[in-house]
């Protein structure tokens, strides 16, 4: 997880002897047409390999940013057993208040998480955005989290073929050299049976795909795939430990691409 800075960012398949951590905000839907309650799953798993699921502790914050408002979503969360391929493990639910057009920004701050293999804390700050009636509102505005990826492209309107580009900030200000790790979501989670789905596709044979923030903390990676990809950056956060052990504060956003019809 060290930081190594380089000139510009590309994206390679790296192999890595962990699978990859990601928290997922899962909807079935981020386009939304109708005002209600969305359903979302807070998950921390492996998707890509519809891997181990990991148990969470309740969230340390869980919000929504909608025309530049923050509305604090905890009564809205729940405990729950997510059913995955090779376990189960605590995970919870919870419903985002759709109303009126625009962005909808949800953001989930964890409670670190202990890796036993690696000794270390994991915390990952999490960000996806729901949209209703195509207004875009908020999506390139910052949330004012301690990390976080600031999408350059609409998130919900990414074409496959195309390319993602996104800035790390740590603080506000934007981080070089920064490892990113990306996943596609190719087992999504079934919200109302609250389990793992089949795999769409198989392991990378290069294992874990990884790309570098540039000196301006921007990375870019083409889309080869509809459906949800996430994005990593690793300890890009400025708290770097947590009861006395060393603490990854990672900032993620999930995106969703879509094919051209």
């Amino acid at each position: 997880m060290k930081k190594t800075i380089l000139a510009t960012a590309l994206a390679t398949f790296v192999p890595v002897a962990a699978q990859a951590h990601f928290l997922l905000q899962h909807t079935d839907e981020v386009l939304i047409d109708k005002p209600g309650d969305v359903p979302m799953g807070l998950i921390f798993w492996h998707p890509m390999e519809n891997g181990h699921a990991m148990d969470m502790e309740a969230p340390q914050e869980f919000f929504m940013i909608h025309n530049g408002a923050k509305t604090d979503l905890m009564d809205r969360v729940a405990p729950a057993t997510f059913i995955g391929k090779h376990n189960e493990a605590a995970a919870f639910t919870a419903s985002v208040p759709v109303k009126r057009s625009g962005d909808y920004v949800v953001v989930t701050v964890p409670t670190p998480y202990y890796e036993q293999s690696e000794d270390i804390y994991i915390q990952q700050i999490t960000k996806s955005v729901l949209n209703r009636n195509t207004l875009p509102t908020d999506w390139d505005q910052p949330a004012g989290l301690p990390t976080e990826i600031l999408p350059l492209n609409k998130p919900y309107n990414v074409v496959v073929g195309s390319t993602f580009s996104g800035v790390v900030l740590s603080e506000g200000k934007p981080v070089p050299g920064v490892e990113i790790e990306i996943e596609y979501m190719a087992a999504e989670p079934d919200l109302e049976a609250f389990a793992a789905t089949d795999s769409t596709v198989g392991a990378m044979p290069g294992g874990t795909i990884v790309a570098l923030t540039d000196a301006n903390g921007v990375f870019t990676f083409g889309i080869p795939k509809a459906g949800n990809w996430g994005f990593a950056a690793l300890g890009s956060g400025p708290v770097t430990e947590h009861d006395g052990k060393e603490l990854s504060q990672d900032a993620v956003l999930w995106i969703n691409a879509t094919e051209l019809k």
